[in-house]
């Protein structure tokens, strides 16, 4: 017998990890979610590898492993970790890394698909043969619903390049009242009391109204 460790949305702009654990001849399955504030503030830290540990230990305690039942992980470095812990419990013969296909890649696909889908995304068909397009039309939708950021990875270094993130790679962010709309609003530097604040509307109203001006 043997239990499957296969984990969804790691490489995906939208939610946490979903980590899953199936045990293939029973056909049990049971899944976890690693928070997306691993992979926001604390992402350079790493500690999401600490927390794919702690998410695996549950996940074959719930399943109560066998005796002599092996355990197969996902290739995947998100289980680094993971796999030296449930080596040094179990033994290094027990414990393997493997190629996930089949059913157990699917049923955490549909868990990880599930849980953005309850945050009002719809994700793309085929997405995992179109990552590219799939990141894109995540992004889109964050930017059409911005308070959604908050379940984003923005901890990633490479969103900095896009100016949606920026001001999550800017270090400290500053809360401050608009001078156009008198909203509350945060802002990548520390307001000067002496100078206008806008909040990203109003900024955007003003830039847009200059080229307009420019123009005529």
């Amino acid at each position: 017998m043997t239990i499957i460790i296969d984990d969804a949305g790691s490489g995906d702009l939208l939610f946490g990890v979903v980590v899953g654990a199936y045990r293939e001849k029973e056909g049990e399955f049971k899944y976890d979610v690693i928070d997306v504030r691993f992979y926001q503030d604390l992402f350079c830290e790493k500690e999401y590898l600490q927390e794919s540990s702690r998410v695996v230990s549950q996940l074959v305690a719930a399943l109560k492993l066998k005796p002599e039942e092996e355990i197969h992980v996902c290739q995947g470095c998100i289980f680094d970790v993971a796999v030296a812990d449930l080596q040094k419990v179990y033994g290094e013969k027990r414990v393997s890394r493997v190629k996930v296909t089949g059913e157990a890649q699917r049923l955490v696909e549909i868990a990880y698909l599930d849980e953005i889908r309850n945050l009002g995304y719809e994700p793309l068909e085929e997405r995992e043969a179109k990552r590219a397009k799939s990141f894109f039309h995540m992004m889109r939708w964050l930017k059409a619903n911005p308070e959604m950021l908050r379940y984003a990875k923005t901890g990633w270094p490479r969103l900095k390049h896009y100016s949606l993130f920026k001001r999550f790679h800017q270090g400290e962010i500053h809360s401050a009242v608009c001078s156009g709309c008198g909203s509350l609003c945060e802002v990548p530097f520390k307001p000067d009391p002496d100078r206008y604040v806008f909040c990203q509307a109003c900024w955007k109203k003003r830039k847009s109204g200059r080229n307009r001006a420019v123009a005529k």
